[in-house]
């Protein structure tokens, strides 16, 4: 049996050698398109932060550990499936046969229509030769203006900031983090990177870059900032273009079942290109964060040597430090049609707690400050826990009650629950 495994990021790696536990003898080959070992993109912040060197991004250390585990690195990109061929077309024209294929080649920054935006001293934060740039021009001091204040946006401006850079953010939503935080949340981490020295402009778009040095920056509020150097952080897409012709079904992601198969049998996805169940919306998402990418990487590895395991379905979870300041949001935070909600905010000390309910349930929240309630939100909404009528009503009298709430009403179920 062999596996090609199109990308070399956590899910690959994972998937790769999940495989190679189960199935000794069979034949496995992971495709990434960098020059790089496999790393992991989430610890380029670190990497700029100077708290680890490059190796230390680095998925698996040791010179021989893909060789030992017999997983063959190649690289290349690939531009077509046929899955009718059950071959791989890569950019150096070779074919690649599979009789299992995994999907899990990520995600990739959005370049927006701005003039100008391809211009020396504009980089993405994404990869290692981004970092490396980043690093040659981030020096204390400089002026640095960042495109976005998303998740994303928020982890590059952490690493940024570390740097003593000079530091401007522009937002086109009316607030940071606006896909991720309500109105109240998002003002209050604005407010809070302000009193940090950050610059941030919300409702507002780059509309030009001008080629100038330093590069001159034109915005929709009609400022002009200048620049020594622009992040572009204003999102990223699933790398699913090249699947177009293959009869694969896409939606935003790569469509899957529970068992991370797609529409075509023998193929695969996991990781940030895949679209899997969502419990707590009830439809199906694309969850880019990494411990969704990873129990995604097993179980389709499991299911591609024959081991038929489901998926438990993911959430939508981020929990974000901003400057010292933590955040976070689990699930349907925005609340649901008819739905019932509770909000509590303390400007002065800088802490937000807002709770969405739907009937019997917690399917959503947002916390700015208080971290004491993260574990117990994510148990109730990711758990579905049923809550009875006295403890819902106590949560909207007080919503700090999360964690005798959680302990009360999760215990009640465990109980309840019929012996195996």
């Amino acid at each position: 049996m062999k596996h090609v495994i199109l990308g070399a990021g956590p899910a690959g790696v994972i998937a790769a050698e999940t495989i190679r536990k189960h199935a000794p003898g069979d034949e496995i080959v992971i495709v990434g398109d960098e020059p790089e070992v496999p790393y992991s993109r989430m610890a380029i912040p670190y990497l700029l932060m100077g708290k680890v060197g490059e190796t230390g991004t680095h998925l698996r250390h040791g010179a021989d550990h893909y060789a030992g585990l017999r997983i063959a690195l190649r690289r290349g990109r690939a531009l077509e499936v046929d899955t009718a061929g059950r071959t791989v077309r890569l950019d150096d024209g070779h074919k690649l046969p599979y009789d299992r294929l995994l999907v899990a080649t990520g995600s990739s920054p959005v370049m927006p229509p701005v003039p100008g935006i391809h211009t020396s001293g504009v980089h993405t934060c994404w990869t290692l030769a981004d970092a490396r740039a980043i690093l040659a021009l981030a020096q204390p001091g400089a002026r640095v203006l960042q495109m976005g204040a998303g998740f994303i946006g928020c982890i590059i401006m952490e690493a940024l900031a570390s740097r003593g850079v000079q530091l401007s953010v522009v937002e086109m939503g009316d607030r940071m983090v606006p896909r991720m935080m309500g109105p109240a949340a998002g003002t209050m981490i604005r407010r809070w990177c302000e009193t940090k020295g950050v610059q941030v402009h919300t409702a507002a778009r780059v509309e030009a870059i001008e080629a100038h040095a330093p590069l001159r920056v034109r915005l929709s509020t009609g400022a002009h900032l200048e620049a020594d150097l622009v992040i572009n952080a204003t999102g990223v897409r699933p790398n699913i273009g090249f699947l177009e012709s293959s009869g694969i079904r896409c939606l935003v992601g790569v469509l899957t079942d529970e068992h991370l198969q797609t529409n075509v049998e023998g193929v695969y996805a996991a990781g940030d290109c895949a679209e899997a169940f969502d419990k707590v919306s009830g439809r199906t998402i694309v969850s880019a964060i990494q411990p969704n990418a990873a129990e995604q990487a097993r179980v389709a590895a499991l299911n591609m040597v024959g081991q038929r395991t489901e998926l438990r379905g993911v959430t939508q979870i981020n929990v974000l430090d901003t400057l010292g300041l933590i955040s976070a949001s689990f699930g349907l935070w925005q609340g649901v049609p008819g739905g019932e909600h509770v909000e509590l905010t303390d400007t002065d000390a800088c802490r937000h707690l807002s709770l969405q309910f739907s009937g019997s349930r917690l399917v959503g929240c947002n916390a700015v400050g208080w971290t004491e309630h993260v574990g117990v939100m994510r148990g109730l909404v990711e758990g579905q826990v049923t809550l009875t009528d006295e403890w819902k009503q106590r949560l909207l009298a007080d919503p700090t009650q999360l964690v005798p709430a959680y302990l009360a009403c999760a215990q009640d179920a465990a109980r309840a629950a019929p012996a195996r």
